[in-house]
């Protein structure tokens, strides 16, 4: 589990909590309970935001939080060491021979540029087929973070259609001044359930989707670098230096250590 979503959510909360019990105490919390605002705000964001996307895209969306809290399994140093090694392979016994050990392999993504090239497929129908499948994939992640930011703009702005509800409420009942702060109160509670919604959940859901969508889309390209340059018969050492260029100073010694023990 990715234990830095899980501690930024709940953090976040106990701040909030925190801060309505220190200033108004336990009896506080029930300042911020109103169900009705609670239908307005996030039945009226979830509503907008599934008249935006069908309903596949919809499921899609909501059940695309569990990934911000599952580690992403991409280890790029590690993932040079095995193109290096299937290179060696293909200098020493030919490009047939990484048929076998395409089969060994846990990434499909890879496996399937193998099989292009043992195919004998030309190296640009290669790039081609491979770059499409990243298109595509990026895509697909592209619609789970688009469905967080569409659902983070309709908090907010159905925050103050709740605050504008409530106005027009207690200006139609001004009668008794001592019930005008209390239904000022209400009415301002749904513009503090979007804006929780929009910056407590969809906004970091968003930008960790994205975070993670570039940190796939990076090793893939390194994938596809790697095995067309095994197609053109390059030495392994050039190719492990090209690799090692997309990577960080600091990444770079760690896969050299790896690579030498």
């Amino acid at each position: 589990m990715d234990i830095a979503s899980l501690l930024g959510i709940i953090i976040c909360f106990i701040l909030v909590l925190f801060g309505i019990i220190s200033s108004e105490g336990v009896a506080g919390i029930v300042y911020f309970l109103d169900a009705p605002s609670a239908l307005i705000t996030f039945g009226g964001a979830f509503c907008a935001t599934l008249t935006s996307v069908s309903l596949p895209n919809f499921i899609g969306g909501i059940t695309s939080i569990g990934l911000i809290f599952k580690p992403i399994n991409v280890n790029v140093p590690e993932m040079i060491a095995k193109i290096i090694e299937l290179s060696n392979v293909a200098r020493k016994e030919g490009l047939l021979s990484l048929e076998e050990a395409a089969s060994n392999l846990d990434d499909e993504f890879m496996k399937k540029g193998i099989m292009l090239i043992v195919d004998g497929t030309d190296p640009e129908l290669v790039r081609g087929i491979l770059e499409t499948d990243l298109d595509s994939i990026s895509e697909r992640h592209k619609l789970r973070s688009g469905f967080w930011d569409t659902l983070g703009a309709m908090g907010p702005a159905w925050g103050m259609i709740g605050t504008l509800v409530g106005l027009v409420c207690m200006l139609y009942n001004m009668s008794d001044p001592s019930s005008i702060g209390p239904k000022m109160g209400v009415a301002l509670i749904t513009t503090f359930y979007g804006s929780m919604l929009a910056n407590w959940i969809c906004a970091p859901t968003s930008n960790k989707l994205q975070a993670n969508d570039a940190v796939e889309v990076q090793a893939k390209s390194i994938m596809i670098e790697g095995l067309l340059s095994i197609q053109a018969g390059e030495n392994p050492r050039v190719i492990e230096e090209k690799l090692k260029s997309f990577l960080a100073p600091k990444d770079r010694v760690s896969s050299q250590e790896g690579g030498e023990s």
